[in-house]
């Protein structure tokens, strides 16, 4: 089979990895493409996958993430007149999803964030299939355009995908110039530029104040931001300069989180990462708490805080017991993890349940 796959986020580089190094194997003809996004080419370069660049991010404006999206649909028609693919899959790309409509090839559709209503309303209803984590009930699907019966579930969180045969590399807070002996805090930036987020105020003064107020009282930390935009990582580095490091090229996020005493995330992939991983996790998402986020506090594996004022006083009340705050995380996402299934296999037969 020939097949395209669409990886437009630093998530879906991690999710994708598996399943097109799977389907090669498997003797398939997979064609990658992405798009002009620093993290995520910087991602796919490190990661070794080889994706055409197709277009480019559209930013935080409306109107320049319409443009966008409409050169990219243009540009997408003519790489699939010259593949020819038989299927498509994708983490709901609006692009994608709409070409492969147009030109009559199946297109599924992967998804855990219903609350993202843009990009649902623009992928689903032309979608031959949704693949979503069990978590997320098909009637928070079926609102936007798709029959039930074209829903499928696997028993996982997303993270699940890479982080089943997950193997951390020890080396990574010596290449980041860390300090082995003190404990590491790592903070990560909210998706600003998302549609379902650009009415919502930036995260980045929160982050800045709640890193000063913990410094205030704790010298012995070391504080690690992960910016998404290039936006982000200039303003976080000018007020945190000498305070925090605030990474600038992409790193190896869950060697990193594995290495942390703490993780406090604006955004939602890397809060469930780090809770899978057994790391005492705070979410700050600005939006709505999603659908993963109430299961993850359901099973006492993430706390969330949006307030500016108690945020730092719920890390240093974690730092004080962390090892216990450890154990008892490692011990719940290790009975969580033993009711996951490896999503590969799902999504792996639905993909080639489309061979002609």
């Amino acid at each position: 089979m020939r097949i395209m796959v669409d990886i437009l986020t630093p998530k879906q580089c991690m999710f994708f990895f598996r399943l097109v190094e799977h389907l090669s194997k498997r003797g398939h003809e997979v064609h990658c493409t992405t798009r002009r996004y620093r993290e995520v080419n910087e991602l796919l370069r490190m990661m070794k996958i080889d994706a055409q660049v197709v277009g480019e991010h559209g930013g935080g404006d409306l109107s320049n993430k319409l443009k966008s999206s409409s050169i990219r649909i243009v540009q997408l028609l003519e790489l699939y007149k010259d593949i020819g693919p038989d299927v498509s899959v994708s983490f709901s790309s609006p692009e994608m999803a709409r070409v492969s409509f147009g030109l009559r090839v199946p297109h599924i559709s992967i998804n855990d964030s219903p609350h993202a209503e843009a990009v649902a309303r623009l992928t689903l209803p032309v979608s031959a299939k949704l693949l979503t984590p069990f978590v997320i009930p098909k009637r928070k699907w079926i609102v936007y355009g798709i029959s039930s019966e074209k829903i499928l579930h696997y028993r996982a969180l997303d993270p699940w995908m890479w982080l089943k045969d997950f193997k951390p590399d020890d080396r990574i807070l010596k290449k980041l110039g860390l300090d082995e002996s003190k404990p590491v805090v790592t903070f990560r930036a909210e998706e600003s530029f998302a549609s379902y987020l650009l009415e919502k105020s930036p995260q980045q003064s929160f982050i800045i104040s709640t890193i000063n107020k913990i410094l205030q009282k704790r010298d012995d930390l070391q504080i690690v931001v992960l910016p998404r935009y290039r936006e982000q990582i200039l303003e976080l580095s000018k007020a945190l300069r000498g305070k925090a490091l605030v990474c600038s090229a992409v790193v190896d996020g869950p060697s990193l989180l594995s290495s942390s005493s703490i993780f406090i995330g604006g955004g939602g992939t890397m809060n469930a990462e780090s809770a899978i991983l057994g790391v005492p996790t705070l979410s700050f998402y600005p939006g709505e708490t999603t659908i993963v986020e109430r299961y993850l506090i359901r099973r006492k594996l993430m706390k969330r805080e949006n307030n500016p004022g108690s945020l730092w006083i719920q890390v240093l009340r974690m730092l004080e017991r962390i090892r216990e705050e450890r154990m008892e995380q490692e011990k719940r996402a290790n009975e969580l993890v033993k009711e996951f299934e490896d999503p590969l296999e799902k999504i792996t037969e639905e993909i080639e349940s489309f061979k002609r």
